[in-house]
């Protein structure tokens, strides 16, 4: 294949970049650094791993590009598949910083997103017969579409069941569709395909209470089965309490941190205490809200942590303005 082949130069680099030689992990960190201009720090989060250990990481696939002289080419048309994986990683990462950023006083990055988009748009025209890329799109899609009501005019965080769905964007919805049924009938169940299928969950129900989370978890299921992943557990686990009661995602949640998996995840405490305030056990959940607010870097993500601690406070009956207690950040 020739470069010009690939229509987009962003997309041939990340090919380029994409080297089967290193380690997947390795490959797609390397790439994000070099190619998409995410920071360490950011990389690290998507990793879940300490910044110093994806520093070392990058520093190891660096020297071992240098010492083993692997050469930066675009790869022939028939090589293409073997890099595929490491592209979707690195598209489905980089959206996933626009969509919610690891720091920062923004939630959204427009433009991460909307780069990502366009590339996997790119690469589903360009591998029309690979179902996951196809899927990926779909994703995105179906998540970009309410992008408008997810967080409101001062740049706080507005949840997804208090979301105005009137704002959607319905033709981003409709293409998501499209593109995810067409990736369906190719028969292949893969991750991206399934976490599709997740969205368009939510992207099809026009009130939070149509939200088939029954479904949602079941998919979750399968998806868990496919990839081993403590997040996907998470996530499971919070459809489970949506669709059996908070009390079952609960038990999952607290098996989760039992592991130590997700130790430095501030997702986890949060969505501990969530399902803790939905059973009405403020100070236990005020307890969860702390230690999220502890892990949490971005503004817009602390300032909705600190409104929900504030809320459950209330409700037992501390002060709003209390200091918290030592060693949280408040």
């Amino acid at each position: 294949m020739e470069a010009e082949e690939i229509p987009d130069d962003r997309l041939r680099l990340i090919f380029t970049c994409c080297h089967p030689a290193l380690p997947l992990e390795a490959r797609v960190a390397l790439t994000l650094r070099t190619l998409a201009g995410l920071t360490t720090s950011e990389i690290a989060r998507a990793f879940l791993t300490a910044e110093p250990t994806m520093a070392k990481r990058l520093v190891r696939a660096k020297q071992k590009i240098r010492n083993a002289g692997i050469p930066y080419r675009v790869p022939p048309a028939h090589l293409l598949p073997e890099r595929t994986s490491g592209v979707l990683a690195v598209l489905y990462l980089l959206f996933n910083e626009g969509y919610a950023a690891t720091a920062g006083t923004e939630l959204l990055r427009h433009d991460l997103c909307a780069e990502a988009i366009r590339l996997t748009r790119a690469l589903a025209g360009l591998m029309p017969d690979e179902p996951e890329a196809t899927a990926l799109l779909a994703l995105m899609l179906f998540h970009n579409s309410r992008r408008a009501s997810r967080v409101d005019e001062a740049g706080d965080i507005v949840t997804l069941e208090d979301q105005d769905r009137s704002r959607w964007n319905q033709a981003e919805i409709a293409e998501g569709v499209r593109v995810l049924d067409a990736a369906a009938r190719r028969g292949q169940r893969g991750p991206y395909l399934i976490q599709a299928a997740i969205a368009k969950c939510h992207a099809i129900a026009h009130v939070a209470a149509e939200t088939n989370w029954a479904l949602i978890a079941k998919l979750y299921d399968s998806l868990a089965q496919l990839v081993a992943s403590p997040v996907i557990e998470l996530n499971r686990a919070v459809a489970v309490g949506m669709a059996d009661g908070p009390a079952a995602g609960l038990e999952l949640v607290d098996a989760l941190a039992g592991s130590g998996a997700l130790a430095s995840y501030h997702l986890l405490p949060a969505t501990r205490a969530d399902l803790l305030r939905r059973l009405g056990q403020h100070p236990e959940a005020a307890a969860s809200y702390r230690k999220a607010l502890d892990l949490a870097v971005n503004d817009a993500e602390r300032r909705y942590l600190a409104r929900r601690l504030a809320e459950v406070n209330e409700t037992t009956g501390v002060r709003a303005g209390r200091q918290p207690e030592p060693g949280t950040s408040g």
